[in-house]
């Protein structure tokens, strides 16, 4: 069985939404406008992606793998590919938004990406 979990961080707002980035917003827009107006005026803006894995063995083992995507919030959403929080979220290094770095970017890249592989890293 396996499950898994992921929010995002924002520093400012003292680790908000996290558990509950789901339902911040009704709907994904919704939601990055809502970020984007509770950090206006803010200049630090650092964010995180995280995700957790947990697989529970057919043998009763339990392993987790815990992916984390660190960056910022952007102060306008871009971009069209992924969902959720990607036109908003920049990734440390980059200057675009992960919506704007797109779905392969994401593939290789993403919190859960990360997580996936310190879960098979375990297996």
């Amino acid at each position: 069985m396996l499950g898994e979990d992921s929010g995002l961080e924002v520093e400012a707002l003292g680790g908000r939404p996290g558990i509950r980035s789901a339902r911040y917003g009704a709907e994904g827009t919704e939601a990055n406008e809502r970020l984007i107006g509770e950090l206006r005026g803010i200049d630090d803006r650092a964010a995180r992606y995280v995700c957790e894995l947990v697989l529970i063995a057919p043998d009763g083992r339990e392993l987790r793998g815990t992916g984390v995507l660190e960056g910022r919030i952007a102060t306008e959403p871009a971009g069209s590919e992924g969902f959720g929080y990607d036109p908003v979220f920049v990734p440390e290094g980059e200057e675009r938004t992960v919506a704007e770095l797109g779905n392969e970017w994401k593939l290789r890249n993403s919190h859960r990406a990360r997580a996936a592989r310190a879960l098979l890293r375990q297996a």
